[in-house]
């Protein structure tokens, strides 16, 4: 399963809505969960992003899942692909 960091920042419609959040984070992981990915944490933050969630799952699934979050409306993302300490030794480990 792949790993996926993604940074979050409310929009002025989330923002004005934010009471709303903790139950948007529990459809969001309803709805990550039906297309098969696996929320391991969500964190609210203060600086930079807004919230950061760390899903895994399949690419495809992770993308839909992101793109219909966006579409709500509520926030916007930036998704980083992430590795683990073994991933990224056997990715170095095929260099030439």
């Amino acid at each position: 399963m792949a790993t996926f960091v993604t940074l979050l920042n409310f929009t002025d419609q989330g923002i004005k809505n934010v009471k709303d959040s903790p139950e948007r984070y529990n459809a969001f992981r309803t709805m990550a969960e039906k297309a098969g990915l696996t929320v391991k944490s969500v964190h609210y933050t203060l600086g930079r992003y807004d919230l950061v969630a760390v899903v895994e799952g399949p690419d495809e699934a992770a993308m839909g899942t992101l793109l219909k979050l966006g579409s709500l409306g509520n926030v916007r993302s930036e998704t980083l692909r992430a590795f683990s300490y073994d991933e990224f030794k056997k990715i170095v480990g095929k260099m030439p």
